[in-house]
């Protein structure tokens, strides 16, 4: 059963969401619309993104700006552009993530392995300084970071990437103490979803898979979106420094990742 959309809830408002070309972070970006927000997209690659600009419903309600999310520059102009064309921002949702390797942690080269911490940690921290720089620090606002249940507990195959989110964890808590009373900052821990950047961990399996969640199914983007755009709204106005586990509850019955 879907989430209820409150269509009023980001009215006026608007957001930056990173890696919104496709997956979670296109369904964030379809949630906060739908809610009342103006989004600015951001993604690698110019063609998705103008894709999604369209499903959005077009520049009234949506700008894409293309670029790598640790590029200093993009980051720059996808947050000046937005507040040049929206007049605000409100809500950043830091979405982008990579895994690039799999294996075991001793075994993967260190250049692999900076440039997992550079995107999954780094980024989101440089996407917040941007932010508060031109809107947050004056007139406050949400940030949402995208973390995982990887971050929370060992998995095989994927710790590198485990080991950077558990360091955007605990980022979200040290910023969510440091930015209040104005700046909420806080991130959702997915387990498996049901997205292409996942799909190696339940593809030809998932059945199998899903049998490991006390709820008996994989998670959705939209499950996502719905716990992002809580975060991100009024009604979590006493919430921060908080990691919000979506697990469909893997952890409580025990299963792995």
């Amino acid at each position: 059963m879907s989430t209820p959309v409150s269509p009023a809830r980001f009215q006026g408002r608007v957001a930056l969401v990173t890696g919104a070309s496709r997956g979670i972070g296109l369904a964030v970006a379809e949630r906060l619309v739908a809610e009342g927000a103006r989004v600015c997209l951001t993604a690698r690659s110019p063609e998705p993104l103008a894709e999604a600009v369209t499903l959005l419903g077009g520049p009234q309600h949506a700008l894409a700006v293309a670029g790598k999310a640790d590029d200093p520059a993009h980051r720059a102009e996808a947050v000046q552009r937005t507040v040049q064309t929206f007049g605000r921002l409100d809500v950043l949702v830091n979405n982008t993530g990579i895994n690039p390797v799999f294996g075991p942690v001793l075994g993967l080269q260190e250049d692999a392995v900076r440039k997992v911490f550079e995107v999954n940690v780094l980024s989101a921290l440089g996407w917040l300084r941007q932010a508060h720089t031109a809107w947050m620090g004056e007139h406050g606002g949400a940030v949402v970071n995208m973390t995982a249940v990887a971050g929370l507990r060992a998995a095989e195959g994927i710790g590198a990437y485990g080991a950077s989110k558990a360091a955007l964890i605990h980022l979200t808590e040290q910023l969510g103490q440091e930015l209040g009373p104005h700046i909420r900052v806080n991130s959702v821990a997915p387990a498996v979803i049901k997205t292409r950047f996942a799909s190696k961990l339940y593809e030809d399996r998932e059945e199998q898979v899903a049998a490991g969640y006390a709820l008996g199914r994989l998670g959705t983007p939209e499950d996502i979106a719905a716990a992002v755009a809580y975060l991100a709204s009024d009604d979590a106005s006493w919430v921060t420094g908080q990691t919000l586990t979506v697990d469909g509850g893997l952890i409580a019955a025990g299963g792995g990742i």
